[in-house]
């Protein structure tokens, strides 16, 4: 049987904490939304796998997080998209740091008809009318959040709570992989 997943970047909690706070700000002013319940995170990509390939997956996330060195993230801005999102932004120094390591995420794990993210992001909403997004736009005006980025995350949704929960982390060690040096047995 197929099981939903996604990989994702989530912030260290104190973030998690203030995102949450925003979603209750906003919910105060406009009621339910879409994601109001969700952690915050930055979804790399989502796709469908049976318990074995999953197997596969954690091992090509281990070796590909092995590699990848921390970086800072700085998100400052507020956006919204025309379906109704309503989204932090990174600055464009970390949104070219985080572009290549969504890319590779996506590309190593060669698994077909998964849904890619190409455009960081924290969602605060979504699915919100035009008349809601007005009034986030105007809840919320400035943001200045920076964390260091050291990890990503896989999820797994959950059909009880319709939310997806971690069920396991890959830290960034910045460990250079090995050359492949074909050579001869003989």
């Amino acid at each position: 049987m197929l099981k939903h997943y996604s990989v994702a970047i989530y912030p260290p909690e104190p973030i998690i904490a203030i995102i949450k706070a925003m979603k209750e700000q906003l919910a105060k002013e406009v009621g339910w939304f879409n994601s109001k319940n969700s952690v915050a995170h930055n979804t790399i990509c989502e796709f469908k796998v049976s318990d074995k390939e999953l197997e596969l997956v954690k091992s090509k996330l281990n070796r590909l997080c092995d590699s990848f060195e921390p970086f800072e993230i700085q998100l400052d801005r507020f956006n919204s998209y025309t379906n109704g999102a309503f989204v932090i932004t990174p600055n464009e120094v970390s949104k070219n740091k985080l572009k290549p390591i969504m890319k590779r995420v996506q590309q190593s794990l060669l698994i077909t008809n998964m849904k890619k993210s190409d455009n960081p992001h924290l969602s605060i909403a979504r699915r919100l009318s035009p008349e809601n997004i007005k009034i986030a736009n105007q809840i919320f005006t400035t943001v200045d959040i920076n964390f260091v980025c050291d990890n990503i995350v896989l999820r797994q949704f959950d059909d009880t709570i319709k939310q997806f929960i971690v069920i396991d982390t890959f830290k960034f060690n910045s460990n250079p992989q090995p050359e492949l040096i074909q050579g001869t047995l003989f």
